[in-house]
Parts: C-alpha cells; structure tokens; sequence
C-alpha cells in the first residue's frame, strides 16, 4: 500500500527547507498513515531532524481542512502520552481508536466526537488512573480541545445556522390550526404520525422528519379541520335540555359492590326494593353513591345520550355523606373529589374510550348545586365519577361463583356523594350562525356560499386566509402557486368553496405552515422579527404568535430587550402556558408515562386502584414546575425545598397533616419531612420505579440524567440488569455488588447508585419506607401484614430487610439518607441551573446546545449567580441570547 509523505518543519509548514527562529531547520519527515495526527517518532529521525518534539509532535492533523499552522500544538503528545495505550487500534477500549481519528473539525460527525472525549476528560472519566495527567497537563489539553472545537462548530452555526428547520409536532399543529380556525375543541392530534423524539424531547428538529405517509396524514388531518370548521347547516343545531330525579339519576337500581357501593336514599335512610318502585320519580329520593368508578361499572344518568358532539353544561344538586350501619346518611366532615367520564351507554365498563371531562369538583357536606361543562362525541354519555373511594371486584371464595365484598369501612362512616337531582343541556353553541369558525374561511359570504366572480374572489379570500393562518408574510410568488391550484379546481367545475377548501388544506401542509425558521438567516445574519416571534411562542405556550407578538414582529419591536422580556412575561402569566408546562414535564420528567406500570397488589395493596392519588401526583408535579417559573424560585429546589404542593390524598401520602379538598395547597414542610423539591416528589419516584419494585441503578441513572444533567453513558448489551428480588430474600445492595464486580462496571455504576440508594426510602409511589416487602411467606424471622385492599381482597406480604439508604458519591463525600444526599446535591446548584438551560434551549430551539453555545450559556449562568440562579431568570437570559435569537 503506496503511503503520501509529507515534509514538514517544527511548526507544520510543508517545505523542503523552512526558517525556524531564524536559522534554517532540516524538515521532519511525517507520513499520512492510519496515525494521521501523529508524527514520525524522534528515534526514526536522524540527529540533524531531531528539533524539539514536543512542537513537532503537536502540528496540524493530516487530512484537516484547517491550515497545519492553525492546529493546536501541545495536543498531539498529550493524547499519544496519556491514551495511545488504552485507545490504539481496533482493539481499543471502548471503540475508541485515537490513533485512526482524524482531527477534522468541519466534519459535524468528528467534530461530535472530539467534543465526547473533551467531555470525558473534563469530567475526569479520562485518564481512568487520575495519575496518568497532571492538573496542568489536563487544562491545557481542555483549553486546546475547546478553542478549537468552539471555533469550527461557531464556523459551522454562521454558515448553515444552528440547526436544520423545525417541522410542528402533533400537538403544535392541532394547536395552531384550533387557534386559526377558532375550534378549542379540535381534535385531529391522534390522526398524525406520533412524533419521533431525540435527546428525551418530541421537539428535537433532526428527529422530526417528514415522509409521504406523514405527508398523507397532515393532509387528511387539515381537511378534517377545515370540514369543522364549516357550518353544517343553515341553521344552529337544537339545544337538547335533559333532567333526571329519582331512579333516573342512575342506570340501574344498582352497582358492582354490593348494597353498600350504591342505594337511593329518602330521609337519610336506604329505600328498599318495593319502595323504590313507588318513589321512582320522587324529587326527594337522593342517589347515594360509594365508590369509585372502575370496571366493573356502568353509572350514569338514565336516558342521555348526546346526539351531536360538542360542549355539554351538566348542572346539579349534591352532598358529600358518611355512611353508616344499616346503609344510614349522616353528613360528612371533608368534601369528596368527583368528576365525569365521557363513555358510550353501554354495560359494565370492559373496554372503549372512556376519559375524564368536565375538570375536579370538591363536593361539599353542605347540600349545593353544582356547575361544569364537559365534552361528548355523538351516541356518548356520561358517568359519575367518584374520587378516591373503593372499587369493589368480584373475588372467588373456594372454588365458588364470584361474589363482591365492600371494603371495611373507615371509622366514622365510609364517605360517599348523595344527588338528588341533575341537568343537561347541549350541545353549547355560539352566538352567532354561521360560527366565527366559517368566517375565518369564506369572510361574510354567510352559509350559501356563492360567488358571482369566481376568480376575484377566491384570490382575495386566499390572501385573506393566508394573512390569517400565516405566521409571517408570504411572498406573492408562493401564493400563486396556491391560487393556481384554487383556479384550477374551479376550471375543472368543482364548487366554489370546495376549490377554495383545497388551497386552504395545501398551504396547511405547506412548508410556510409545517415548518419553524431559525430567527437569523445565516446568508446575511439578519434577524427575523416574525421568526422570534414564532419561536417564542412556540416556546412558552407550543402554539402560533398571537395578534400582540405578530404586532410587535410587524413593526421590529422585538430585538429590543425590554420588549423581549415584557413579552416573555406575558406569555409566562398567560393560560396557554399551561401547554408549556404539561409537554415540557411529559418529556423532560416522563409524565407522560406516569400510568405506565400499575403497582403489584401482591407488595402494594393499598395503591390498588388508586386513580385519584395517581391524578393527584401528576398535577403537584406540573403545579410545583409551574411555580418554579412563575414564583422565580432558585434552581435548587430541583433536589430540595421546605414545602410542597399537597391536596387532600397526597397529604396522606406523604405522611402530613391533613388537608381538605382536592386543589393543591402550597404547604410549608416540617423540619425532618424527606420531601420536597422534585427529587423527592411522588411523580418522579413512580416513573422511575417498575411497580413492583425500585431499581437504584435506574433511579440514579434518571435522576444523574433528567435533574442534574450528568447523564451515565449506555450500559454493554451483554451485561443484564439488576432484578430485585421481590421474595425479600436478598437485599438490593447484595444483588448490586454481583452485578458490579466488574472493575468497568463498577467504576461507571458508582457515578449514579449511590443517588438511586439514597431514594431506596421511597417505594414504587412514593410513599416512605424503612423497610422492603417481600412475597414469601415462609422465610424465617419475617413479619406478616394481611388486611383487606380497595376492591376487597384479602392480602398478605412480608417485611424484609430494613431499608439502608446511605452511601458515598464518586468525590467521595458520604452520606447517611436523602437529607445529606439533598443537601450535597443542592450545593453545586450552578450545575442544576446549567441543566434547566439546556434543556429550555433544546425544547425552545429544536437543536441541543452546541459545543459553540456553552461559553454562552456559562455566561448566563454567570449573570444569575448572585441571585441563585432563578428559574424565570434562566429564560429570560435563554430568550435574550444569541443562542435563542439565532445569531
């Protein structure tokens, strides 16, 4: 194989002779070889060529498209004397082979991996042996691996920008198109493609693509839109009005669960059969209901049935009761937490689409009328909904037929809801026919749309359209090719509006829809004011600018800081934050998969359908982010805070007062309450436990990885995981020490178990533990605990082990429990801070932070430090930086 020679002097100039401070140098000889960075060894070299190798070892990388003098010069001999050992060759550790490596810089993809190894040694994870490079050594190598990286990916971000165009997601696209069309109640998510996710977003712009199929599906998805938005009819539909009392508040005279899951009631006292028949339709007679709704169930007023989709106004008259022996009412001392579940009138609920509407009601012990508004789909009805009471299942006692058990009831009487009478009316229509919905479409041409000038009209009711929906101004050139596809149709003898619906539907799933712009062009490095505006928006609220953004856009208001920070402000006190918040933690903490695993009744009975301390889980977590921006609390509070955000159940859970009601309650923590902060939260706990049992290793790795953002590299495929024993017979930290007694597992596990052990405390929901569960009822030494669960079971598990949460950090710090773990965690808080950065950054933009943007966000960080780096400060300097604004 014919090798290139190149000839080279001390400071990487190819020449044959070369000056070299001022005295004429014999050249070193360096071949282009599978080393292209490493020159020839001074041994090769005869004693005329042996200059100073230390300058010559470090000259340009062979193959580079930077200029050899521009290379960094002490990085050559560093890396050849530090890691040639370990990364030489195709057996290098880890893939890596330095030696065939080429230091190209302009290449995004070698460029990506120089900045990995700048990581690893920064991180200390390289050298392995601490020893093998000086503190002097190892700075200098950063430095020169920096400048460098930092200076081609800045090359890179002015000539092509800092990432490719966003495509909208799902949600972003239903959202914008119920935002133009004035439909809030659009529904065409679930027919689009799911989004891919990169880097644990669904806003990642590399991974939202666009195929044929999705093509199709944006198509479909905009012509369902646009057909809703038509009136469908010259008149309003009928307000159907409905009213039940007596025996017609319900489905039937009875429920799963026994006499006690549901009776009618007259004077506080159960009717009986016979009776009930007399006083069928008696005002007085109550429907007392215990339970929570569950299959098996089917509860609902009797007779409704929503003839046309839409909004529904239900109103009706309740108390929340106690009952008590002999199937008695007394009135309650708490309110009881209620809703609706939309759901087809069919019988005991074993399938189908069945979902919460109308929002959480608190129904109080005094009697009270009540008001919600809830969403149905043609043939649906609703269902009462109670929160956070038994569900009773039909068990099988010695072989024989299935038979229910209500659960014992609490002391003082089991609580309940007592109706005595409901109305509907619907569906809810607007004030004006036709809708604003067919204005947004065809203007004032009322619902016979007709047009005695074709032609003229549709291109102005185009331009129109186009004005409203787009996000920026749109080039005539573009909308021709819009207006050509509307005339053509109506040359081909389609109906008016049908040709205009077609070009409506075409710049829908046109690129001046689907597609979000980087706000600076990387040809002429101006801003786009309509393109800030857009991404702003799409940031904080995950739909278009609204008409005081595009405003603002429209006259160049928004480079101006101030501006920018009025506007931020906005958005962040404005309801459609809300939007932010829930996609936002969905991804960033997987609440989006907060109901992914039920609990294992076998260890966790007393989570066994509890839907309603789930529900409350997920909203303490989106209230307590919520505050984190909007209160500007300290980035700290990501591990610890003196308080929680806590309703009625999660009080419970968390061993605290009691509360009444089910909204959550800002509550200030007693001195020694493991809780508070998101580490801790019950939310975080479940999504990184299985439902059975918890994993340390999984809990430190997500925690090291979504709070702290020091994610552990991707375990080998060869090496399985770590399964609890669920028996209790051995303890976590044993299994643990098998699966680390390799050197190379050991050395990566102890960046993250010991996190995941200081969590051990808290169970699979998060509820505090001083010891394991176990199923195994005939190990010796263990205490059995037996009662009867929420439908009615019997259950029976063991105490294991006592729970030992303490450990060591790879710094070596100790500590004993989650407190010390806090409060180690909580003092680096620039690092929590600096996460939160890149993840809005990545959210935000669409792109991850580059290597070029981390001077910049380390001087946001330096800007918020005296201040303790506050979360709503954090987006303020994200969205005045050149890293947001695209400079």
């Amino acid at each position: 194989m014919s090798r290139k020679v190149v000839i080279t002097n001390a400071e990487g100039r190819c020449c044959t002779q070369q000056s070299f401070n001022g005295k004429r140098q014999t050249p070193v000889i360096r071949e282009r070889s599978r080393r292209p960075w490493l020159a020839v060894k001074p041994s090769r070299l005869d004693s005329a060529s042996r200059i100073s190798f230390g300058v010559v070892l470090c000259i340009g990388l062979i193959g580079t498209s930077l200029p050899a003098a521009d290379v960094p010069a002490p990085l050559s001999m560093l890396l050849k004397n530090t890691c040639l050992d370990c990364h030489d060759g195709a057996a290098a550790e880890g893939g890596l082979d330095l030696a065939s490596l080429a230091f190209t810089l302009d290449d995004r993809g070698l460029r990506d991996r120089w900045a990995l190894i700048h990581d690893r040694i920064h991180a200390g994870e390289m050298p392995p042996d601490p020893q093998g490079l000086s503190d002097t050594d190892r700075q200098t190598l950063l430095n020169t691996l920096s400048d460098a990286i930092a200076k081609a990916d800045r090359v890179d971000v002015i000539t092509n920008g800092r990432g490719p165009l966003r495509r909208l997601t799902r949600e972003e696209y239903e959202q914008n198109l119920r935002d133009i069309l004035k439909l809030p109640l659009l529904d065409i998510r679930d027919m689009l493609p799911e989004d891919r996710e990169a880097h644990r977003f669904n806003k990642t712009a590399t991974a939202l693509d666009m195929s044929r199929v999705q093509l199709a599906a944006y198509l479909d998805a905009a012509e369902a839109a646009l057909q809703q938005a038509m009136a469908d009819g010259p008149k309003p539909p009928q307000v159907e009005k409905y009213r039940a009392v007596g025996t017609r508040l319900f489905s039937a005279t009875s429920t799963f669960g026994e006499r006690e899951a549901m009776f009618f009631a007259k004077d506080n006292k159960a009717v009986g059969a016979k009776e009930l028949e007399i006083l069928k339709d008696d005002s007085t007679l109550k429907l007392a209901l215990f339970r929570s709704a569950h299959w098996p169930y089917f509860g609902y007023p009797r007779g409704f049935v929503a003839k046309l989709p839409g909004e529904y106004r239900v109103r009706f008259s309740a108390r929340a009761v106690l009952q008590t022996e002999g199937y008695q009412l007394k009135p309650a001392t708490d309110p009881v937490p209620m809703t609706f579940r939309a759901r087809k009138p069919s019988g005991p609920d074993v399938s189908g689409d069945v979902r919460a509407t109308g929002g959480i009601m608190d129904i109080r012990p005094e009697p009270s009328v009540y008001e919600t508004t809830i969403r149905l789909l043609a043939t649906e009805t609703f269902e009462y909904s109670l929160l956070g009471l038994p569900v009773p299942l039909a068990r099988n006692v010695n072989g024989g037929p299935p038979t229910y058990r209500y659960p014992p009831f609490p002391e003082g009487g089991q609580p309940g809801v007592a109706f005595q009478w409901l109305e509907v009316e619907g569906p809810l229509l607007p004030e004006s026919w036709p809708p604003p919905s067919q204005r947004i479409l065809f203007d004032d041409f009322g619902i016979e749309i007709t047009s005695e000038n074709r032609t003229e009209d549709a291109r102005r009711l185009l331009r129109r359209f186009v004005k409203i929906a787009a996000r920026e101004p749109v080039p005539e050139e573009a909308l021709l090719r819009f207006e050509q596809l509307i005339l053509k149709r109506l040359e081909q003898g389609s109906p008016f509006p049908e040709a205009m619906l077609a070009g409506y539907k075409a710049f829908l799933c046109s690129s001046h829809f689907l597609y979000l712009r980087e706000p600076s062009d990387p040809a002429t490095g101006n801003l786009d004011q309509y393109a800030i505006a857009s991404r702003l928006s799409h940031f904080l609220t995950n739909t278009r600018p609204d008409a005081a953004l595009m405003e603002l856009a429209a006259v160049g208001k928004l480079r101006d800081a101030d501006t920018l920070r009025r506007e931020t402000d906005r958005l962040i006190t404005s309801p459609g934050f809300d939007r932010f918040v829930e996609g936002f933690t969905d991804y960033w903490l997987d609440l989006r998969n907060i109901r992914r695993d039920e609990p294992d009744i076998r260890l966790h009975p007393e989570y066994r359908f509890d839907d309603y301390l789930i529900e409350s889980m997920e909203r303490e977590t989106r209230t307590f982010f919520t505050a984190m921006i909007r209160d500007n609390l300290p980035a700290s509070v990501l591990v610890d805070a003196d308080f929680v955000y806590a309703n009625d159940r999660l009080a419970r859970h968390y061993g605290l007062e009691p509360l009444s009601g089910s909204q959550m309650q800002k509550v200030v923590l007693p001195g020694d309450s493991p809780y508070g902060g998101l580490l801790t939260q019950a939310a975080i706990m479940k999504v990184t436990a299985n439902g059975t049992s918890t994993s340390p290793v999984v809990r430190g790795a997500w925690i090291m990885e979504r709070l702290i953002g020091q994610p552990p590299p991707p375990p080998p495929k060869s090496v399985p995981a770590v399964e609890p024993d669920i028996r209790g017979a051995k303890t976590i930290r044993e299994l643990l020490a098998l699966h680390t007694k390799s050197e190379s597992c050991a050395s990566c596990h102890a960046r993250f178990d010991p996190v995941g052990l200081a969590l051990e405390n808290f169970d699979v929901l998060g509820g505090w533990r001083t010891r394991y569960r176990g199923i195994e009822q005939n190990l010796e030494q263990r205490e059995s605990v037996t009662g009867i669960d929420r439908a009615g079971h019997d259950f029976a598990y063991t105490l294991a082990e006592p729970v030992d949460a303490s450990g060591q950090l790879l710094d070596g710090r100790r500590f004993r429990d989650i407190h010390d773990l806090k409060a180690l965690l909580a003092s680096n808080p620039r690092q929590l801070a600096r996460n939160l950065l890149h993840q809005f950054t990545l959210y935000a933009t669409g792109t991850s932070v580059r290597f070029s943007d981390r001077a910049e966000i380390e001087s946001m960080l330096d800007a918020r430090e005296s201040d303790g780096y506050r979360v709503r400060d954090l987006i303020h300097s994200l969205v005045q930086s050149r890293v947001f604004l695209g400079q």
